[in-house]
């Protein structure tokens, strides 16, 4: 489809049958666009990282739950985790069966314990107040703890979850009052996982904080589950041309690892790695529209209806996406220009790219944000009053369909109860 800046996707053949222009005129703008051939290519590399018996790979779905794609994930093998009870609701809703869901939660209420342990759940926490609290919610039960192995990882510091500044996990120096909770609740320790934080680009860390799992788990009887936990990087900067995750060399390390600390030790049980972005993320592009390009001073803006509602890693982390430019019989364009691409929110941060060399962008021009598969959609809102946007699949075929259509504004009055009523009525109307 050679456009304005479109080498990626191009060579990815991401819209399938489709240009931008099509999908934008279709299902409106901002939209956000998934390929089902490169989610189901990331899927299988995870899965080839290792052949041992009892290795799984447990898809982490805070980064993107559109049942459409978890039911793809699920097809593909690769089981999933929860942390809400909306989270368990999609994922029973996409097929997933109790034995396949790990409830890894975080300061939750009694209550969301309980609903996880109704639905036949293995539920992890990750301080010794939650275990507490599960025991009474749960005795007699199985738990997992979350382990803090004082190894950090990450692109920017919320997002590194292993250390002693972060929230998560139970010190490695907590076993003698983990042991009291279990007793006093006759809990069975079934499993343990940690997580050191997101987008690590070397194996190094990782395989150390691994190591240090096993280590923990040899202290210990009756543990069927281990889970090394996600965080497996993607290359953002594919137009700087930054080099992928060696996953074969991440293979061959992970693989030797637990199986011959298995071998060792006799385990039979399961090993499981946590990703979540490394799934998704480059399975998605949101889409936007151009409605504004200005020069304040030296600086040039082009205005577009993405923003921070949509995308909020930019503002969030400081995260880079590179950005493709579509038109209507648009050519590659050679020449650049710094230029800063912001959206519609009444804030000043509200920047999705700033100061990038991109071909001049123009009114009325496309805008695709790449690698947004992974906390794109998962983390829109509706400031301003804004509507989430669409989500549409790029099938298997190259076809293009629905997967969760545009919210409206009867949808964002409906939850005011003088409304309510109509809205309902409206939705039996539809329905007849």
């Amino acid at each position: 489809m050679s456009n304005v800046r479109s080498a990626v996707t191009d060579e990815q053949e991401f819209y399938g049958l489709s240009t931008p222009m099509e999908l934008v005129e279709t299902y409106g703008s901002p939209l956000y666009v998934y390929n089902e051939n490169i989610l189901r290519k990331r899927c299988r590399e995870l899965k080839a990282l290792s052949s041992h018996p009892g290795f799984r790979v447990n898809y982490s779905a805070k980064a993107n739950a559109n049942l459409s794609l978890l039911r793809i994930i699920r097809s593909e093998g690769l089981v999933v985790d929860a942390m809400s009870p909306g989270e368990i609701a999609m994922h029973l809703a996409a097929g997933f069966t109790p034995d396949e869901i790990t409830y890894v939660c975080n300061n939750v209420s009694a209550e969301e314990l309980r609903n996880a342990v109704e639905h036949g759940l293995l539920v992890s926490v990750d301080s010794l107040a939650q275990l507490e609290l599960l025991g009474q919610v749960n005795p007699g039960g199985k738990v997992m703890i979350r382990i803090n192995p004082g190894i950090g990882a990450g692109h920017h510091a919320k997002v590194v979850t292993g250390g002693k500044d972060t929230k998560f996990g139970i010190g490695p120096d907590d076993g003698d009052k983990v042991r009291e909770i279990l007793a006093r609740y006759d809990l069975t320790l079934a499993g343990l996982n940690q997580h050191i934080g997101s987008l690590f680009m070397e194996p190094d860390s990782y395989i150390e904080a691994m190591k240090f799992l096993l280590r923990e788990a040899e202290q210990w009887d009756d543990i069927e589950v281990i889970d090394f936990g996600g965080g497996f990087g993607i290359p953002y900067r594919k137009y700087e041309g930054q080099a992928r995750l060696d996953m074969q060399a991440m293979g061959e390390q992970l693989h030797a690892c637990i199986s011959e600390w298995a071998e060792r030790t006799g385990y039979q049980g399961r090993f499981m790695i946590e990703p979540g972005r490394y799934v998704v993320a480059e399975c998605g592009v949101v889409l936007g529209t151009v409605h504004s390009v200005k020069n304040n001073g030296p600086r040039r803006f082009a205005g577009t209806d993405l923003g921070f509602n949509v995308l909020q890693r930019p503002v969030m982390y400081d995260a880079h996406h590179d950005v493709e430019i579509y038109r209507e019989d648009g050519t590659p364009v050679a020449e650049t220009m710094l230029q800063t691409v912001v959206g519609n929110i009444c804030e000043s941060g509200d920047i999705m790219a700033r100061e990038r060399d991109l071909p001049e962008i123009q009114e009325g021009d496309i805008v695709g944000m790449l690698d947004s598969g992974a906390y794109g959609f998962a983390m829109c809102s509706s400031y301003n009053q804004r509507q989430r946007p669409a989500e549409v699949l790029i099938d298997s075929d190259g076809k293009d369909k629905l997967i969760r259509r545009r919210e409206t504004i009867e949808d964002l009055l409906s939850f005011y109860p003088e409304f309510a009523a109509t809205a309902e009525e409206s939705k039996k109307a539809a329905n007849m």
